[in-house]
């Protein structure tokens, strides 16, 4: 075993033994709840979603989930969104764009996301300064403190304009911003270089243990600069998780992550907005998986 892959091992291990259940049977269980909407990451129906728009949003209402956010709107106006949102009993609150969509149309998309009424446009994932030198590249690995802290720059930038239209900008995490550099953890260097009153952080919580991290410290450490999550589960392989191979997903409540403490953290934090379930991989009939989610949650009172 690599020393890589022994590091990536023992941080797994870590964070299987803080969430598994010696660490649960305190009484902090009992205390307080996020009591937020249920909501979902529509890129969990992202193979439903282009053949049965409306359908499919109906879907997901009939399952309790109240609030969406979207991944993609598949050649559908903001109208059209608006109206299918309506129909379905949704509420649109958030907008996913990766770095080079928002880089190359950002006056497009704000425009959009205006229209349809949504208070986030998040970044869903970062960009290179000078994506040529990663062209054909790992890309999860290729990521320097320069680039993050140029991605820094640029939210700061992205986030004054979607602040003056109204809407607020945020950053979503995956396992990459996790990877120490120099002794710098590039996470914490995107929060401290951004302005806390143009960007916020959606903390993937999933992707956080994956890549090392600890969701609960950083709700701590940071309990106004994380204002969205998304929770997310994964199976026990009994194989080491790395950046670049991670777990398949599981439903939430069948995998490696007990969210009942996490979920603590974010309500004692108390700046926690929206929380999103997403589920990447099925086993199941989508629908189905996303009932067992659902019913999770509920279970959390989350």
């Amino acid at each position: 075993m690599s020393m890589h892959s022994r590091r990536d091992f023992l941080k797994a291990s870590s964070a299987t033994l803080l969430y598994g259940p010696a660490f649960l049977r305190g009484n902090t269980l009992l205390a307080q709840s996020l009591g937020l909407p249920l909501g979902l990451q529509l890129y969990s129906v992202r193979e439903m979603l282009p053949t049965d728009y409306e359908g499919t949003l109906k879907q997901i209402a009939a399952l309790g989930y109240r609030q969406v956010e979207a991944a993609g709107f598949y050649n559908h106006s903001a109208s059209q969104v608006k109206q299918a949102m309506k129909d379905a009993g949704l509420h649109c609150v958030s907008a996913h764009y990766p770095y080079n969509e928002l880089h190359t149309k950002f006056d497009e998309v704000l425009a959009f996301n205006k229209e349809l009424g949504v208070e986030y446009i998040i970044c869903s994932s970062p960009g290179f300064k000078n994506p040529a030198r990663t062209k054909h590249g790992d890309w999860a690995h290729a990521f320097t403190l320069e680039d993050w802290r140029w991605n820094a720059e640029q939210f700061n930038k992205f986030g004054e304009k979607v602040h003056a239209a109204g809407m607020k900008f945020g950053y979503h995490n995956h396992t990459m911003e996790f990877q120490k550099q120099n002794g710098v953890v590039p996470y914490i260097e995107l929060i401290r270089l951004t302005d806390p009153s143009m960007v916020t952080m959606e903390m993937d919580c999933g992707w956080v243990v994956v890549g090392g991290g600890n969701p609960i410290e950083l709700l701590q450490r940071y309990p106004t600069r994380i204002s969205m999550l998304h929770v997310k589960d994964f199976k026990v392989t009994g194989k080491p998780m790395s950046v670049t191979n991670p777990p398949p997903s599981a439903e939430l409540g069948q995998g490696s992550i007990d969210y009942r403490p996490i979920l603590q953290a974010a309500a004692k934090a108390g700046h926690i907005r929206h929380c999103f379930v997403e589920q990447e991989q099925f086993d199941m009939p989508p629908m189905q998986a996303l009932k067992v989610d659902a019913e999770y949650m509920r279970k959390l009172n989350a």
